[in-house]
């Protein structure tokens, strides 16, 4: 099972998780970080396949991904 990480300190809400995760493991909410930002909430992390798009595409670097096969050692 994964662990996703949001930072809320960089995130700015963009949203660009939703669009990129093939699973939909992310979804808007209405918590706000300490700037006022709309944050994005991992749900239903189990059904991560840890390809790091997320990751990756995070424009911020506020994602982090961990477990899974990828970070075995």
């Amino acid at each position: 099972m994964s662990k996703i990480s949001i930072d809320k300190d960089c995130c700015k809400g963009c949203f660009i998780c939703l669009t990129v995760c093939p699973k939909g493991i992310f979804k808007k909410t209405k918590k706000r970080n300490k700037y006022g930002t709309t944050m994005p909430e991992a749900v239903n992390t189990d059904e991560c396949v840890q390809c790091r798009m997320c990751e990756r595409m995070c424009p911020d670097g506020a994602i982090n991904v961990e477990g899974g096969d990828n970070n075995e050692n």
